[in-house]
């Protein structure tokens, strides 16, 4: 896979996702190119920067999901509780 020059790491992050999927897409490559340590120091901070729009927009998706399923469930969703959980 080609390098992105700062040209292009602007521009994705001027960009919003299309969708949820596209950004959490995003957002597994992004780690994974950080996880291998072979970015220099300027795409690191700029695929940081990215990572974390990336995060803020699909916990504000996940919010709108969750408000519409509790229109869809009369204000009634309770969180899920695990095994051995005193309720």
């Amino acid at each position: 896979m080609p390098k992105k020059t700062n040209a292009e790491s602007t521009d994705a992050a001027a960009n919003p996702p299309e969708n949820f999927e596209q950004a959490m897409a995003e957002l597994a490559q992004l780690v994974t190119q950080m996880e291998g340590g072979q970015l220099p120091l300027e795409a690191s901070v700029a695929a940081y920067a990215r990572g974390s729009e990336l995060v803020r927009y699909c916990a504000a998706q996940l919010e709108k999901v969750e408000a519409q399923v509790k229109v869809l469930e009369g204000e009634m969703l309770k969180p899920f509780s695990t095994e051995g959980e005193d309720e």
